[in-house]
């Protein structure tokens, strides 16, 4: 049974691939400050995400899309200074990578900040940025599934995948997203079955939230972790209910991902 601790060393793109091909899952948090961040780091979480996620849960914001890159290089600054250790992904916020050569821009933007790796979300359309960012030295984390930037044209938080020709549209963008360069893929909010195909087809690490207990990790917003989430996701759960207190809390987070406890049935989609 694993039981967290600190990290010893640097966590690396290759450090995650190994895990991968080794069949050990990994922890990420997306977070958003100095503090929470050396807690992670304590807390043996080997990638932390700087989500723009943010929007909702710092900034008061109804979606991710006012999110700027002012506000998210802010925020990958906070985070690098307390974590030197977990792997530190940055969110490209919304209209910031909409051609190459932007996302060449915005990206160099948040690695100077302290990033490791950017975040991007969409399918095959990005295959041509992934392989450009990708071919210039900068890690790239694709994002299929429900993609939060893009709510107005998916109709709301809903799940992705559910239908067959959905399905194999998430499946082909994967594989181009691979091929393209991607080095991980976050999967949000697709049924556990479809997260396991691309789990198993795809040679990046794929990250769940909301997609099952098959992905290489799982990752949660620290608020939804403690609790601070006034109307939380079916796929999240309150850790410092159970913990006592904040360090505790991400420590079980870790335990119950890494043991296979979490996420249960009551968190996933079908």
């Amino acid at each position: 049974m694993y039981a967290p601790v600190e990290l010893e060393k640097p966590v690396t793109v290759q450090t995650l691939r190994k895990m991968k091909a080794d069949g050990e899952k990994f922890i990420t948090v997306a977070l958003y400050d100095a503090p929470m961040a050396a807690m992670a780091q304590k807390s043996g979480v080997e990638a932390v995400l700087v989500g723009d996620s943010l929007g909702m849960t710092v900034l008061g914001y109804d979606s991710t899309i006012p999110v700027t890159m002012e506000q998210m290089i802010y925020h990958v600054e906070a985070v690098a200074r307390g974590n030197k250790k977990s792997l530190i992904m940055g969110d490209m916020p919304f209209m910031t990578y909409a051609t190459p050569e932007q996302a060449l821009t915005n990206a160099t933007r948040i690695m100077q900040a302290g990033a490791h790796m950017v975040k991007i979300e969409g399918g095959a359309w990005l295959a041509e940025t992934v392989k450009m960012l990708t071919d210039r030295g900068i890690p790239v984390c694709a994002h299929l599934g429900l993609t939060p930037q893009s709510v107005h044209k998916l109709g709301g938080y809903r799940v992705q995948g559910r239908d067959e020709d959905q399905a194999g549209q998430i499946l082909d963008d994967a594989a181009q997203l691979d091929e393209a360069g991607a080095d991980l893929l976050v999967l949000e909010c697709v049924p556990a079955a479809l997260a396991k195909r691309i789990t198993d087809t795809v040679s990046m690490p794929t990250i769940g939230i909301g997609a099952g207990r098959d992905t290489d990790a799982q990752v949660l917003v620290i608020n939804d972790i403690l609790g601070l989430t006034e109307q939380p996701p079916k796929f999240s759960k309150n850790f410092l209910q159970e913990a006592g207190n904040i360090p505790g809390a991400l420590r079980k987070y870790a335990e119950d991902v890494k043991n296979g406890v979490f996420p249960e049935d009551s968190h996933t989609f079908y």
